[in-house]
């Protein structure tokens, strides 16, 4: 079933309609400002089961647990770290994760076998008031089959999971487009996992020095991923995309020497195109995609996901594109790029 919501001042009815459906133990897609999530009891191991059996996802991929109460916290971490109280105080809500000791409580369904646990809380009118008037933390990873482009509408959610939800919380686009930055604060100093809506150089600002992880994780199956999103491929499209990375006229002439070959070989071709790059690619036929100006990365996240997936509906075979950059919201957009291409990075020197 899906039902509209108002995204500034959700109507109670239907709100308690859906916390109805989470705390009898079933799946509700809601939107918040990253993504929309896939809702369920966090500390129901059952139905935190039934979000993977949904999104079809490996047990050994951690879920970010959602609360709307700094208090709720300790129902799901223990032994916090000082830099909870300040990063809360500034971040929440918004789209930060903190990876902190699991609480005994916690079931480690929800995180992978971990003793640490993601938390955040959300900054969606809709996203707090369904936590809220279902009196529990809510599990909640992207409401999409899993490794695929996640969902910014919810078309996108009933595209991919249709019918395994019960519920469906229609709150318009997102607004941010990409999922929540991971801090791991269970280490010796601040560790970001995923780079997302909270940059770094945001939380150096209170934090002082912040590291960046690599991408190539350390878990396994059998340990867990110390977070979502650290899969060599992820939010992927279809389509095969190729990234570009290098000096800005080197990369668009090797984009468009890898054009001409695949249509040479009659393969239909999508680009991922800033609105400065467009120009170049619009005598060829291609569908081009236009994420907006490259001076408004805000935009181009928002647009990111929704751009890929209007690809795979135009049915294109490849998909081409180049990095936004390394610092700052341009940061997340290159990670979430080189996720979908996975070993498909192309770098010219």
């Amino acid at each position: 079933m899906l039902l509209t919501v108002n995204p500034v001042q959700p109507e109670c009815d239907v709100i308690r309609q859906a916390a109805k459906v989470i705390r009898r133990g079933g799946l509700v897609a809601f939107p918040t400002e990253t993504v929309y999530g896939l809702a369920a009891d966090a500390l129901n191991p059952e139905a935190v089961s039934r979000i993977f059996a949904a999104k079809e996802r490996p047990f050994f991929d951690p879920i970010i647990v959602h609360i709307a109460r700094i208090e709720d916290l300790l129902l799901v971490a223990r032994d916090l770290p000082p830099q909870v109280d300040i990063l809360s105080r500034r971040f929440w809500p918004g789209p930060l994760t903190l990876i902190l000791p699991r609480a005994d409580a916690l079931s480690t369904r929800v995180t992978a076998g971990l003793d640490t646990v993601a938390v955040r809380m959300p900054d969606h009118p809709v996203a707090l008031a369904l936590i809220r008037a279902a009196e529990t933390p809510i599990g909640a990873p992207s409401a999409n089959l899993f490794s695929h482009v996640s969902p910014t509408t919810a078309q996108h959610v009933l595209d991919d999971l249709g019918d395994r939800v019960e519920l469906i919380l229609d709150g318009g686009p997102t607004r941010i487009g990409i999922e929540s930055t991971v801090l791991d604060l269970s280490g010796d100093r601040p560790t970001i996992l995923r780079p997302g809506g909270v940059s770094r150089e945001m939380l150096e600002s209170v934090l002082g020095e912040v590291a960046l992880a690599g991408d190539t994780n350390q878990g396994g199956e059998k340990t867990g991923l110390a977070s979502p999103g650290l899969m060599e491929r992820h939010y992927s499209p279809n389509a095969e995309l190729l990234l570009f990375q290098g000096p800005e006229y080197k990369v668009l002439a090797a984009m468009k020497e890898r054009l001409d070959e695949l249509l040479s070989a009659e393969k239909t071709v999508g680009v991922l195109a800033s609105s400065e790059d467009r120009a170049v690619f619009e005598g060829y036929p291609v569908i081009i995609e236009d994420l907006g100006s490259r001076k408004n990365p805000s935009r181009i996240a928002t647009r990111l996901y929704a751009a890929m997936r209007a690809l795979d509906v135009r049915g294109v075979d490849v998909i081409l594109a180049r990095g936004f950059g390394n610092t700052g919201l341009e940061l997340a957009i290159e990670n979430r790029l080189s996720k979908a291409a996975g070993s498909q990075v192309i770098e010219v020197h």
